[in-house]
């Protein structure tokens, strides 16, 4: 038996042991306890302190936010900020002061101020396990689940209590849909009490304390997106071109809101980065440049695919009018804003200065005169959106900060007020920013400076219907998407969370590289009966665009990938499909309803693999020779090269246990691979065992047999039909040597 089939149960222990655990220890960087919530396309990152300050995760400002989750560096969050405030404050000391305002975020901790005292994530049901090749695979924004409860509103939520040194507990859940149309935005319901607790133990210190005029602030600096910051500019990561707007502000006549837009909501987008040497409206973030020279954008993905046109924002789905009248004030948001990101007031803010704390209640407390990006903009007309080419940052270094802030509410004590509010992204596909940013390519190669500006349509491109669109057009689309989103995120919350869901996925999938095939197992929930299930695949990493690989009965549990080919990373993952919408949600009825794909995706390789070989003197390489830089040449069928992977040399029909050492001619060993996991295919990356890249040259390759192998089944002659091996006699012999040379050439 493979020892993998004898760690497997091991594995799927810890495993299934690992995501039933409470949470895991945060990494170095983070002062407090950190959750992912990532059941759908909507990736996020919260903090037990109750709000998700700038580097409060790691060391890097544009963390968390990521839209669509699957795809890498897709980050959209600088920084967010959580303040309350409130007059005549009796604080724990009995001191009182006129004003008082506690913090958690843009920039300070919250130590102090804010006091965890529950953080736990729940599961509707027992979270999903994935194996590759036996070893579970796991996102980088994996979920660490605490407990299951099956009458939970939402697929995943994050529940948190916190007290403030206001004497005001805040109580936090965050939940996730994971049925497609609803799963990019995040719900998120607080509830403010009055307690009089303001610190982490259950004592109350200040008892019998009303509190006046309370103001519930929040902050968001959006950065769209972290995948482009390395082409339009490093202050991109900050938002220092980041685009705001609002509705619900009071100003719906001045910028003519449609009368679909009366929601109460603040957005974002990438917009135009001021910088005199960029050579092209970089609206959208179209990936132009030749050979970019950044880890986060393949040097292959040059075809001007469009990398920033999300659209991000944050949509009040409930604020209740006053405690004991739990009905929406329609009039809360009572205060809408923005302001420069790198205010002084956003820095060093603590609960003991009055004049400071005076400052920060007046700008809590201060709407909007106009729209941000409008300002930018230039203009009152929203198709002049499209074409701003002005400093979003209006000459200032650190962009721009939308603001909402509820209230000002009378707490006594033991009253409570709750506001629910939902935080999005959406936008074009990945294949539409694909189709969309090549042909944008197209219409401006060749061209310099303003003309790459041009407002004319490129053509012919046609996406859902739609065509005659420019580039920055096809980008607002995106807008159209966020606010469709939002309108889906009411619908549901107004429901009681009644939107349809969806079907569970299956509770195990494992992907397995066998020698003419990637077998593909699964199973289900008790009780789950599925009508299909769909298995999707993708090649060369998991963030490049899958294709329907099949469509199986609901009763089936296993697939055999045969369409594989050696050498190719493959990535899948499989949807439980099951019952259709119902059209009360903001989604038309009668569309089928899957599983998550975030359940089941695999973030590591499976690759085909074939029978280890026969004999040693059957052993080849390929190609041989190598032209290197063979992609696009008169050689290039000669030598098969990779989609995003390294270069890779062939050792083909070599024996299942075995030891590769690669010399140069002259006797130096350069790089050698122990080769251990049963096939007859092993690859090189032409690389030394320092991670230099090899020369032109002549090499040899030994190959050194490791363990007596006998033969799984009798060795037949092809022409003959003669049995050369039978089975169970040794076919190789531990410490058995063949060499063979190659050609490298550049």
């Amino acid at each position: 038996m493979h020892l993998r089939s004898l760690l497997r149960p091991a594995l799927r222990a810890a495993c299934a042991l690992a995501l039933a655990a409470p949470a895991l220890a945060p990494r170095a960087e983070a002062q407090f306890n950190q959750k992912w919530l990532s059941a759908g396309s909507l990736h996020n990152w919260y903090s037990e302190i109750g709000s998700e300050i700038e580097e409060g995760f790691v060391k890097q400002q544009q963390y968390g936010f990521r839209w669509p989750g699957v795809y890498t560096v897709t980050d959209m969050q600088a920084a967010k900020g959580f303040w309350i405030g409130a007059r005549n404050v009796r604080g724990p000391e009995g001191t009182t002061f006129s004003t008082r305002v506690v913090h958690v975020g843009p920039r300070v901790s919250g130590a102090g101020e804010f006091f965890p005292a529950r953080f736990e994530m729940v599961a509707r049901y027992a979270p999903p396990l994935v194996f590759v090749d036996g070893d579970p695979s796991i996102p980088d924004a994996a979920m660490s689940n605490d407990r299951v409860d099956e009458a939970a509103d939402a697929d995943r939520s994050i529940e948190s209590e916190v007290n403030t040194l206001l004497g005001i507990t805040v109580r936090r859940k965050i939940l996730q849909f994971s049925n497609e149309y609803h799963d990019n935005y995040h719900v998120i319901e607080y509830t403010f009490t009055n307690t009089g607790n303001t610190d982490s133990d259950a004592e109350i210190e200040v008892p019998g304390q009303t509190l006046q005029d309370v103001v519930f602030h929040w902050q968001w600096r959006w950065s769209v997106a972290r995948e482009t910051r390395v082409l339009v500019g490093n202050p991109t990561g900050w938002g220092k071109n980041t685009m705001l707007d609002a509705r619900g502000d009071g100003l719906a006549g001045v910028y003519g809101d449609l009368p679909s837009e009366n929601f109460r909501a603040m957005f974002a987008w990438h917009g135009y980065f001021p910088d005199k040497t960029l050579s092209y409206n970089n609206i959208g973030g179209p990936i132009l440049r030749e050979g970019i020279p950044s880890a986060p954008i393949a040097s292959s993905d040059t075809l001007g695919r469009l990398g920033a046109s999300q659209f991000v924002g944050t949509v009040t789905l409930h604020a209740d009018t006053a405690p004991g009248n739990t009905a929406d004030n329609p009039a809360q948001p009572r205060f809408m804003n923005y302001y420069d990101s790198d205010e002084p007031f956003l820095s060093a803010n603590d609960p003991f200065t009055e004049s400071k704390m005076e400052r920060e209640y007046g700008i809590m407390t201060t709407d909007a005169q106009d729209r941000h990006g409008f300002r930018a903009a230039g203009s009152t007309n929203r198709a002049d959106l499209t074409k701003q080419k002005a400093d979003p940052a209006f000459s200032k270094s650190g962009g721009n900060s939308a603001a909402m802030g509820y209230g000002p509410y009378t707490l006594a004590p033991g009253q409570s007020v709750r506001i629910v509010v939902a935080e999005a992204a959406a936008g074009l596909s990945r294949e539409a920013n694909e189709t969309v940013g090549r042909a944008y390519k197209t219409a401006v190669r060749g061209l310099a400076g303003p003309a790459r500006d041009d407002d004319a349509p490129i053509l012919p491109i046609t996406i859902n219907g739609t065509t005659g669109l420019t580039k920055n057009q096809w980008v607002f689309t995106g807008r159209d998407s966020l606010f469709q989103t939002f309108r889906r995120a009411l619908a549901n919350y107004n429901s009681d969370y009644g939107a349809a869901r969806a079907p569970l996925p299956p509770k195990e999938f494992n992907v397995g590289s066998g020698g003419d095939r990637i077998a593909l197992t699964w199973d289900v929930y008790a009780g789950e009966a599925p009508e299909k299930f769909e298995i999707y695949r993708a090649q060369s990493d998991y963030d490049e665009p899958y294709q329907l690989l099949a469509s199986v009965a609901g009763s089936e549990r296993t697939y055999n990938d045969q369409a594989a080919t050696r050498g190719i990373s493959y990535y899948y993952y499989i949807q439980a499909v099951k019952g259709t919408t119902t059209g009360n949600d903001g989604v038309p009825a009668g569309r089928p309803l899957r599983s998550s794909r975030y359940y089941t995706q695999t973030y590591q390789p499976a690759q085909l693999q074939r029978p280890q070989g026969t004999a040693l003197d059957a052993v080849r390489i390929v190609p041989n020779p190598f032209y290197l830089g063979a992609v696009g040449g008169a050689r290039a069928t000669d030598s098969p090269r990779y989609f995003d992977q390294t270069d890779k040399l062939g050792l083909l029909n070599i024996p299942g246990q075995c030891r590769i050492e690669f010399f140069t001619e002259l006797g130096e060993r350069i790089a050698s691979i122990d080769h251990r996991n049963g096939s007859g295919d092993e690859f090189w990356n032409l690389t030394t065992s320092s991670g230099q890249v090899v020369v032109s040259g002549v090499y040899i390759a030994v190959i050194t047999v490791t363990d007596d192998i006998p033969a799984e089944e009798d060795v037949v002659d092809a022409e003959t039909g003669t049995v050369l091996v039978p089975k169970g006699e040794l076919i190789f012999r531990r410490g058995e040597t063949t060499y063979r040379k190659f050609v490298i050439i550049r």
